[in-house]
């Protein structure tokens, strides 16, 4: 933990009006940003295909956007949409 806020507090005046912001962009450079990114594209490419595979390709999307792995346990046990009646055709003009 010592560690962690030595990282944290790097370069930082405690009694400066901006060493939250300071403390806060030192906290944010730590962490992994482009493995978070390819992180979440998987898991709305697996929703997606999860959301197609179930007839709900934009709820998988969304699922898996927001929630992640969870979202693809939505999708999954949520029921497959009914298919929609097709009306009728109607007749031919004379």
């Amino acid at each position: 933990m010592e560690e962690l806020l030595d990282k944290a507090m790097q370069g930082v005046d405690p009694d400066a009006p901006d060493a939250f912001m300071h403390i806060f962009l030192n906290l944010m450079g730590l962490v992994p940003w482009v493995a978070l990114f390819w992180w979440s594209v998987l898991f709305v490419v697996v929703g997606a295909l999860l959301g197609w595979w179930r007839g709900r390709t934009v709820e998988g999307i969304v699922l898996a956007a927001v929630l992640g792995p969870i979202g693809w346990i939505i999708v999954l046990l949520r029921p497959r949409p009914k298919p929609r009646a097709v009306p009728p055709p109607l007749p031919r003009r004379r």
